[in-house]
């Protein structure tokens, strides 16, 4: 990814940093998320402490519109994505939270970009939002957006594809999420992924929409680190290998 010169040290302290898209300067203040103490949910929304963090997950330039983990870093083609008009528009929609705008702001510059899986992420970040602004509508359309959005990218894996699985029951598109989690559970997966995807099952046989943790499919200790623990960028590396630990594959 290119990246801006670095902002003078007096800058940097006090916590202003310069777009990677427009160059221009804004104050980021730094985000370290705190350990997480509660299991995470089916889809990965990690627990509390870090649950109530989303707002800052994101940076987003006060300038151009830009939204990402870190402003400073931009993939080349972000700049197109970001003037373009399908942007504009939608971290323009008032009809969205605000929040959902940014997460939705950064799946459209990921997929854009080409990083279709991370934009999966991001947009299943966007349906977290919504679930907490009491939007349900919004919340299921953009968990079968990340599904369209995962399906679209490289293969994928038996952890991304349990995520598959519950973004649909979520959804309540029954048919496909039960089609998708008898294929996984036929492939023998790893036995956390099959418990999880028998629990899946059986919610989805008891059409089942609400929120569950990953605790109630395995045994404790069912505590892993957060996504933004790791290492961010926009391939989403630092989010499949807490997928692997989470799994007992790191």
């Amino acid at each position: 990814m290119a990246e801006t010169p670095s902002t003078s040290p007096r800058s940097a302290a006090a916590g202003q940093v310069a777009c990677g898209v427009c160059g221009r300067e804004s104050r980021q203040p730094p985000f370290r998320p705190p350990p997480p103490e509660q299991a995470p949910d089916l889809d990965l929304r990690p627990g509390e402490p870090v649950r109530s963090t989303m707002a800052r997950w994101l940076q987003q330039c006060p300038h151009c519109g830009y939204a990402a983990p870190a402003i400073t870093k931009a993939h080349p083609a972000a700049a197109a994505a970001v003037s373009a008009a399908p942007f504009r528009a939608l971290i323009a929609d008032a009809g969205h939270p605000a929040l959902a705008r940014r997460f939705l702001g950064w799946a459209h510059v990921l997929e854009e970009t080409g990083a279709l899986h991370a934009a999966a992420e991001a947009t299943l970040q966007a349906a977290w939002v919504a679930d907490d602004a009491g939007k349900p509508d919004l919340a299921s359309a953009w968990r079968q957006e990340a599904v369209a959005l995962w399906r679209s990218g490289p293969p994928l894996d038996a952890e991304q594809t349990v995520r598959i699985v519950d973004a649909l029951r979520r959804a309540e598109a029954w048919s496909d999420a039960e089609a998708t989690a008898a294929e996984l559970a036929g492939l023998s997966p790893p036995e956390a992924v099959a418990q999880v995807i028998a629990l899946e099952r059986r919610l989805i046989a008891a059409r089942d929409t609400g929120r569950h943790t990953v605790a109630s499919a395995l045994p404790p200790p069912a505590r892993r680190p957060h996504a933004t623990h790791q290492r961010r960028d926009v391939a989403g590396g630092g989010v499949i290998a807490w997928l692997r630990r989470l799994f007992g594959k790191g």
